[in-house]
């Protein structure tokens, strides 16, 4: 009998930079492929027009401290929504690296959470991530890179 277990799993590096470029705050956590996220992934494989879902484009933060839920669609409190850098990420064997980068006056406060989207604005949320509190200053920039692996 062969069982293979198929999971997706990620990990979030979070940089927080100052007005000179000199890094400040760094952390790694691990994240949640949420249901939507994972029925994203299964409607990826089926090629019709129906059924092919909007390639994902955005990463987006926010405030909100609610923790992270299999069933989460949105974050609770987005504040900021960019496009990945350098555009489409490329997926060298089962692994996904996307990177964004929030300069200064995007998302000013304590960020506590970050998800991933194919839309500007809406769309389906593929991960959600919550962590503590980094204050990001109106002159910091922050860059997260977020590497989702199907194991």
């Amino acid at each position: 009998m062969i069982i293979d277990n198929i999971s997706a799993k990620g990990q979030v590096a979070i940089e927080l930079f100052d007005a000179f470029g000199d890094k400040i705050n760094g952390i790694v956590i691990p994240n949640l492929v949420v249901t939507v996220g994972k029925n994203f992934i299964a409607a990826s494989m089926i090629k019709t027009t129906v059924n092919t879902p909007a390639a994902m484009t955005h990463m987006a933060i926010g405030f909100g401290t609610t923790t992270q839920a299999i069933g989460n669609t949105a974050l609770v409190s987005e504040q900021q929504r960019n496009t990945f850098d350098g555009g489409y990420p490329t997926a060298p064997a089962a692994v996904v690296t996307y990177r964004s980068t929030f300069t200064a006056g995007q998302a000013t406060g304590a960020v506590t959470e970050a998800g991933i989207f194919n839309a500007a604005s809406g769309g389906t949320m593929l991960c959600r991530t919550t962590f503590s509190a980094i204050n990001k200053a109106a002159a910091d920039s922050m860059t997260i890179t977020w590497t989702i692996t199907i194991a």
